[in-house]
């Protein structure tokens, strides 16, 4: 495999017209980060997918084709971009909770917990009755069994993942559900007629996604990509939070670039209203919450489609919206758990225990995935009229990156040097402060990708467009 093969089929998968292929370009040292996983390639080729089709918009628009190229190892910066986040010339303090992490069970079996956010730490201390302490978690995990465990957590609401392996999870009922699914899905879910894209290449400073408003309803890593990506072909983006909903800050500042920001409560009857008003005048819906748990206030894709026609809904989830776990909650790292790739990786590096990929791989290709994916349905909207649905989740990308041949841990490996992450990043002033980030790797002769809006605290923005 390469950035190149794995770029022509995913643009063969999505239809895109092949003569603009021709002007993409790969650029930079192929070197991948140390991995047997082909973790270089998605991510230039995911990145690259989007702004050729950002690119191929443009041109729908009435601008000229353009050259995109692509430097693989800012790719790999990119797919790292929350690690070099600096304010005021400082590295962010480490966002992992301290007992988050690999556990040994009673059976010899491994586990991983996520208790980033404060209610799934609280809630895992509560469910094994011992002290907030690594030792103390370690002790009373020693006396369960590790798929027990798993499913008391899981059962809870809670956030932990067994480590399987690839040949466990084949086996699985979920993963059998994931395999059946294409790589992300795009379906028509109402009738509306055809809303073209008008014609903007000769307005000053217009972008490909110039005049579109998208609502970002989603936290952490994978969806907030989406966004962010879209935000920097020129999408009108506006996040939406809630005070009661926890957020880690590093994150909040890197995938905020480029959007507003506001906040409302869905529980209450005002921010339902509210979020209903928006949706009159909104583009693209996108959220990550669990399957399921939108609809119960209201906004199911099915119910947007009827009330706001021409609507393009998107939905990232974890598992995936078919099979037993389908509202099971996740994280990347425990899709990496449960899905056999923490094994491998840790097998390979020769590891007592589980390794896992040397960055965040699924939540930014699955972001990056689903931006792409939005875009295809932007044009299927424009020439064929309609509502739509776009899905994506953590394990789909998981199943492609794990379809993939494998390669030795160090085969054309490197880490990356401090020159090359100096080089990936751009400074700006912020209400946070100076802050130093990963810039947009895209390099579009016509249309520069950048952030138009420093990332600002929460609810900053009314709840208006």
């Amino acid at each position: 495999m390469s950035a190149t093969s794995t770029l022509h089929a995913l643009w063969k998968f999505a239809g895109g017209h092949p003569d603009f292929l021709r002007h993409l370009q790969f650029t930079g040292a192929s070197a991948q980060l140390p991995s047997v996983f082909q973790v270089g390639d998605i991510a230039s080729a995911s990145i690259a997918a989007q702004a050729l089709m950002a690119a191929q918009i443009w041109h729908q628009r009435g601008g000229a084709v353009q050259q995109v190229c692509i430097d693989q190892r800012h790719a790999l910066a990119m797919f790292r971009s929350e690690r070099y986040l600096r304010l005021d010339g400082q590295a962010q303090a480490d966002p992992w909770s301290p007992i988050a992490g690999y556990y040994q069970c009673g059976d010899g079996r491994w586990i991983q917990l996520h208790t980033n956010f404060p209610h799934h730490r609280d809630g895992v201390l509560k469910l094994l009755q011992c002290a907030d302490d690594r030792a103390a978690v370690a002790q009373a995990i020693s006396g369960w069994q590790a798929a027990e465990l798993e499913s008391q957590l899981a059962q809870a609401g809670m956030c932990a993942s067994m480590i399987r392996t690839p040949q466990e999870w084949q086996a699985h009922a979920q993963a059998r559900a994931i395999a059946a699914l294409p790589l992300f899905e795009i379906e028509r879910i109402g009738d509306a007629p055809p809303r073209p894209f008008s014609d903007i290449c000769t307005t000053q400073n217009a972008r490909p996604l110039s005049g579109l408003k998208v609502l970002d309803l989603s936290r952490v890593i994978a969806a907030p990509v989406a966004a962010r990506c879209l935000a920097q072909h020129g999408a009108d983006v506006l996040a939406i939070s809630a005070a009661h909903l926890p957020n880690i800050m590093p994150l909040l500042i890197d995938t905020g670039r480029g959007k507003r920001s506001a906040q409302l409560d869905l529980r209450e009857d005002s921010g339902r209203a509210q979020l209903h008003h928006l949706l009159r005048d909104t583009d693209v819906f996108l959220q990550a919450y669990r399957p399921g748990a939108l609809s119960a206030q209201g906004f199911s894709a099915q119910e947007m489609a009827q009330q706001y026609p021409g609507i393009i809904h998107v939905s990232l989830s974890a598992y995936g919206h078919v099979g037993p776990w389908a509202e099971r909650r996740g994280f990347d790292s425990l899709v990496q758990s449960a899905s056999g790739i923490a094994f491998e990786e840790g097998q390979v590096a020769g590891l007592a225990g589980p390794g896992k990929l040397p960055c965040q791989a699924l939540d930014h290709a699955t972001g990056y995935l689903a931006a792409f994916a939005t875009m295809l349905a932007l044009q299927k909207r424009a020439q064929e009229g309609g509502s739509w649905q776009v899905r994506v989740s953590l394990a789909q990308t998981g199943h492609w990156l794990q379809s993939m041949a494998r390669r030795g841990l160090h085969e054309n490996a490197a880490e990356l040097s401090p020159a090359e992450i100096a080089a990936s990043l751009q400074v700006s002033n912020s209400a946070y402060g100076q802050i130093s980030a990963v810039s947009p790797v895209e390099q579009m002769s016509a249309t520069p990708a950048y952030f138009d809006k420093p990332p600002v605290p929460l609810g900053t923005h009314s709840a208006q467009w």
